[in-house]
């Protein structure tokens, strides 16, 4: 079991933002930040107000054996639940790369996912199925409205250069997630003692004191352009 340090979850993006000036580039780094520290202490209802995210988000995951395409609040929403509900929402960074541009946060990770042996054994299913039945059978589990843990029956997930490309608009709301595993040939799973796991509520109490809410987008982002423009 590696030596891992969930609250290092956002170390690189502290040191993009140790060094960005641009008011728009550091309110989307405090918004990417702040999504996925909700996302894994598993306050995920929040990720998805209306100045963090465009109600008409997509998400395309070709990772964990997965090729999905969730689109709109209500899939994603699912999926978030499904993840916190059985500690799947816990990701640790081992190392990783963060860049910025005006609508695009690009990521390029090591890192680790907690997640079930239902879900390995599921995500091998669905992939050997024609791809209609498989979708079906996916947003009825993402309908499901409770989800239950089995800490009996965890594994730890590497995954080696994941690449992660976060669009946003012009109000810096997020439009969605793409995300690549191209070196899953690399990925390791390492079955988990019970007592290794890290619940949801677990790393909900390690996270929240690093939780920051997001400034006010007008101030801090059209004030300061209004300044230059003047």
């Amino acid at each position: 079991m590696p030596q891992l340090d969930i609250t290092r979850l956002n170390a690189a993006v502290d040191r993009l933002l140790d060094v960005t000036e641009n008011p728009r580039h550091r309110f989307m780094l405090m918004a990417y930040a702040r999504h996925r520290a909700l996302e894994v202490a598993g306050r995920y209802e929040e990720i998805f107000a209306p100045d963090m995210m465009s109600p008409k988000a997509v998400y395309h995951m070709h990772a964990l054996g997965n090729d999905v395409v969730l689109t709109g609040h209500k899939q994603i929403k699912g999926l978030y639940r499904m993840w916190a509900e059985t500690h799947q929402s816990i990701f640790y960074i081992e190392s990783e790369e963060v860049s910025i541009s005006d609508h695009y946060i690009t990521s390029v990770t090591t890192g680790y996912q907690q997640v079930s042996g239902k879900s390995l054994r599921a995500n091998k299913l669905l992939a050997g199925l024609p791809k209609f039945v498989s979708r079906r059978l996916l947003e009825r589990v993402l309908d499901q409205k409770t989800h239950h843990a089995d800490e009996s029956d965890m594994y730890l997930y590497k995954t080696v250069g994941t690449q992660m490309i976060w669009p946003y608009d012009d109000r810096a709301r997020l439009v969605g997630e793409d995300v690549y595993e191209p070196l899953a040939h690399l990925a390791t799973l390492t079955k988990l003692e019970p007592k290794d796991v890290m619940t949801t509520a677990r790393a909900r109490a390690l996270l929240d004191p690093l939780i920051r809410p997001l400034p006010s987008f007008d101030a801090m982002v059209l004030r300061s352009e209004e300044l230059l423009a003047a």
